[in-house]
């Protein structure tokens, strides 16, 4: 029996997962289907099912937890889809509109002849990074015949150097003009390998990307719910993704004086990683603050380790947050991509959050609360995953964040 024969045996209930009903324009659609079945032939067909029900997909998005075989999920994938194009990544989590997966497989797509895509892919290596990978991966926006609005989405591998280097390598290939968007694959905090999927091929030290065209507006929305601690201190030292000096000071030095760190954390590797968790640095930009993953610390050094480049000579804060801010930015960023789509209503949304925001509501026993989202409209489909990372640029050269939350809304 073929998947799709499968596929029509089920009821209407199975087929619409996301809870999303059939739209009458079929020119643009947007469809979540997800699934947790063990079973590596069941979980592509239940994941797919909603899907297929609208037709074929321009594209198809994979977020899968690598407990699973990514490689014959993204093959069988592949071969349903047909034509259409499909990426894909490992994750530390998959997201619908309502809550948290884990261990799943969660299928994002898109179709209709008011979309058109176009797919690449380049590797690179733990010594020379991910920017030419990213350039490379970018060059597929050079094959598509654009229509009014475009962005370039991109997944790179999260364990893979300093992460601001995909952000460079698609501001080389695309310019200032296009938009950016995407996140770094996870491996459900394991954090050894990560996976990256282009047309049913499965990658490691990649990028790929989809370069995607539409007729109608796409908008991206960004919200952190961090506030500054400190007063804005010059970063008078680093090197890549080494921070030495904040205002001539030992960056470490200055970090623990400002949090009032206790004994542990000022000796013990692992009680600083628990204790930075919650506590990140942020960049000034000329219109927002990205922020920084703090995740080492060297005792003899005095200095601090983050996930991204902080740049010697730009501003910094350090940051403060609550569960209550993280849950308060999560609800509002949709609301945030919508408010830039020309009045036009969104048909669907992409949401990555960070795993690091994932982990500080699962600690305090609100992690069931971490995707309400009020302003998504009922029917309106919603899939994401967490991250190692997330990308976001709507103008200018940055784009790299960490414990952010971004969403891709298309009208």
């Amino acid at each position: 029996m073929t998947l799709a024969d499968q596929i029509g045996g089920m009821d209407a209930s199975q087929l619409l997962q996301d809870g999303a009903v059939q739209d009458p324009d079929s020119r643009r659609w947007i469809r979540v289907g997800t699934s947790s079945n063990p079973d590596p032939d069941q979980i592509v067909t239940e994941a797919l099912a909603p899907i297929l029900a609208m037709g074929a997909p321009a594209l198809a998005v994979i977020f899968c937890s690598p407990a699973h075989d990514l490689a014959a999920i993204s093959r069988r994938v592949k071969q349903a889809v047909g034509e259409g194009d499909v990426i894909g990544c490992s994750t530390a989590g998959e997201l619908v509109r309502d809550h948290a997966l884990s261990g799943g497989l969660l299928i994002w797509a898109l179709g209709g002849e008011g979309f058109a895509v176009s797919t690449g892919y380049g590797l690179g290596d733990t010594e020379k990074g991910l920017r030419d990978a990213a350039f490379e991966a970018a060059q597929c926006i050079e094959h598509l015949e654009r229509k009014q609005h475009t962005i370039l989405f991109l997944l790179a591998d999260g364990l893979c150097g300093d992460q601001m280097e995909v952000v460079r390598g698609a501001y080389d290939a695309c310019g200032a003009q296009v938009p950016l968007m995407g996140g770094c694959a996870g491996d459900d905090m394991a954090l050894q390998s990560t996976r990256q999927i282009h047309a049913g091929d499965l990658l490691t030290n990649a990028v790929v990307a989809a370069a995607i065209t539409s007729d109608s507006p796409m908008a991206i929305g960004i919200a952190h719910g961090w506030e500054p601690l400190s007063e804005p201190m010059l970063v008078t030292g680093s090197r890549g993704t080494t921070l030495t000096s904040l205002d001539d000071r030992p960056a470490l030095d200055v970090y623990l004086e400002a949090y009032d760190a206790p004994e542990e954390v000022r000796q013990d590797p692992s009680a600083f990683f628990s204790f930075a968790h919650t506590r990140p640095i942020g960049i000034a930009r000329r219109n927002r603050t990205e922020i920084r993953y703090v995740y080492g610390a060297d005792y003899e050094k005095r200095t601090l380790t983050i996930f991204a480049e902080v740049p010697q000579g730009a501003m910094a804060y350090l940051m403060k947050g609550s569960c209550n801010s993280v849950l308060e930015a999560t609800a509002d960023v949709c609301a945030l991509a919508e408010q830039s789509l020309q009045g036009k209503p969104a048909r669907g949304f992409m949401l990555l959050e960070c795993v690091a925001r994932k982990s500080l509501l699962d600690q305090a026993g609100l992690l069931d609360q971490s995707l309400r989202l009020p302003t998504v409209q009922s029917g309106v489909s919603v899939g994401g995953f967490y991250t190692y990372g997330e990308i976001a640029r709507t103008e200018g050269s940055g784009g790299l964040h960490n414990q952010t939350v971004v969403a891709l809304a298309l009208a």
